[in-house]
Order: structure tokens, then sequence, then C-alpha cells
């Protein structure tokens, strides 16, 4: 590496700053230092390389087109930097592994089983984020995520690491049937139904079960880690995955309708090894949680 044509590092850092914090101000305070220390490493920069990098825009900045790729660039240099000092002095073991989910697995599944994991590894910290967004797996950052799709798009996954195979069920109280005797999907169409943001679940199941022509089943959309408790209180059926609900079908405070077997299916994606070993231990727990998955 040649030194010289290196820019100093002060200046490199606080454009970073800049760029994560959109102002001067705020990233005088990430650094400790003043916004005018801040203003004067980064103009300093762009003299160093004969481009603009930030630009004025009311009280804050915007990056130019030059700045973003520096600003990208250096992110992933310092983030290197950042772990192989936390790997020196044992800070990287100590950081939280960070899992990304949906809110409905995070709420019925994973939730009620955090509590073996924490009394087997107390020493180990976990970040949940519970979120339908997929989010970007990078080391330092979210290093695990439990996806779901269904076993329709299953051969598109060959080779992935299977966590659970779900059968999915239509589920509701009691009460909300009534003395209904419900016989046929499209019975189910008059009723409310809850599915989550950003989803067609109800409308899915309806045309798979009723056919093209079923009418389409009135929905309301909310986020995912409320739907099962508004089910629960009777504001009408949603499509999940029967695991979530064992434990209200058999107690009977809910019913099922037509099972889709082995249909749910929950995989797990992760950073690129090699894993941190609170990732690893973390995985291995949640292997154990479901034993071996046979593809069906």
């Amino acid at each position: 590496m040649n030194w010289t044509d290196m820019p100093p590092l002060n200046s490199l850092r606080a454009f970073l700053a800049l760029a994560e914090n959109d102002s001067y101000t705020a990233a005088g305070r990430k650094l400790n230092v003043s916004h005018g220390a801040v203003m004067q490493q980064v103009r300093a920069l762009e003299r160093r390389l004969g481009v603009v990098l930030v630009e004025r825009r009311g009280r804050g900045v915007i990056l130019t087109a030059e700045g973003r790729t520096l600003a990208r660039d250096l992110a992933d240099g310092f983030a290197i930097i950042e772990r192989g000092i936390a790997h020196l002095t044992g800070d990287e073991d100590r950081r939280p592994v960070t899992v990304s989910m949906s809110p409905a697995f995070a709420t019925s599944w994973l939730m009620p089983r955090l509590p073996d994991f924490k009394r087997r590894h107390p020493g180990i910290a976990l970040t949940l984020m519970p979120t339908s967004e997929i989010l970007e797996l990078q080391h330092g950052g979210v290093e695990l995520a439990v996806r779901y799709t269904d076993r329709r798009n299953l051969s598109d996954l060959a080779g992935v690491d299977l966590l659970l195979l779900a059968d999915m069920v239509a589920v509701c109280t009691p009460d909300i049937i009534g003395g209904r005797e419900i016989t046929r999907p499209s019975q189910l169409a008059d009723l409310p139904w809850l599915e989550e943001l950003g989803t067609d679940e109800a409308s899915d199941w309806m045309r798979r079960k009723a056919g093209e022509t079923a009418k389409p089943p009135a929905t309301s959309q909310m986020p995912g880690n409320l739907i099962m408790e508004a089910v629960r209180r009777g504001d009408g059926v949603t499509y999940t995955a029967r695991p979530f609900v064992e434990a209200e079908l058999r107690a009977g405070t809910l019913v099922e309708f037509f099972p889709d077997p082995h249909f749910g299916v929950y995989f797990l994606e992760t950073v690129p090894e090699p894993y941190r070993a609170p990732v690893r231990t973390f995985l291995r727990w949640l292997r154990r949680q479901t034993g071996p998955v046979k593809r069906v």
C-alpha cells in the first residue's frame, strides 16, 4: 500500500460520520469534536481528492454520487477494521447475535422458546429484529435470518438450510363460526380475515382452495405480531402455521379448517462462514428446536 497517497485517517473518519448522520453537528457529536472540525476535515478531503463529496441542502447535507460511492467503500473498510480489533480484544464474541425473522414467527414460535436458550447460554446476548422486510445480512450487522416461503417455491431452494416445514391452517375462534357447519372453503369468504401488512395470504388461500372465481374475503391488514392477538380476541380468521397455534387448538379456544400439510417453509440464511462462536451456538440451539427436517 502506498501510504503517501492515502488521505489522513481523520478526514476519512469525519466524512463517513457525516455520511452516516446527514449533518455536521450530528457527526461532530459522534466523534466528540465540533461541527466546524468535521467541516474542516471534509473540505480538506475534497481538496485532496479533487472531487465534491457533499452538497448543502437546507440545514442538512446530501452526498454527491462520488460521495455515496466513497461512503459505501469506507463503511466496508471501517467495518473490517472494527471486526479485526474486536476479534483481537475479545469484544467480537460479546457482541449480540442479531437475528431477523417475521413478526409472526418471532411472537408465536421463537419467543416462547427463548427462556430455554437464555437458561442454557446466559452469556450470549440476542438482538431480535421482527420485520417482514428482507434485511441484508452482513458481518457486524444482521448475521442470521429466518425466512419464509411456501411449498410451491421449495424446488427453487435447493440446498437451503431448512428449519421448519409447517402445516398451514385457517384458524379462528369457535364464536365466529357459531353453529354453522363449514364444509367448503368458500363458506369462509363471508367472514372477516386478518393478514400481515403487504401480503395477500387470504386471497391466495381462497383462490387455491375455492377456485379462481371464488368470492375474495374481506381482509384487514396489520403487523404480523398483532394478528394472533386479534384472532384470539375473535376479530377474524387468519392463515398461519399450525405450530404457532398448537396449544389453542388442543384447548379448543381456536378451531382450524382445510389444512395444507407441510406447506409453510421456514429456512435459515446466514452471513458467510466463518461464524462467530455465539452465532454457531445459537444456530445449534435453533436447529435442535425442530430436529432434522426432511424434504417432502
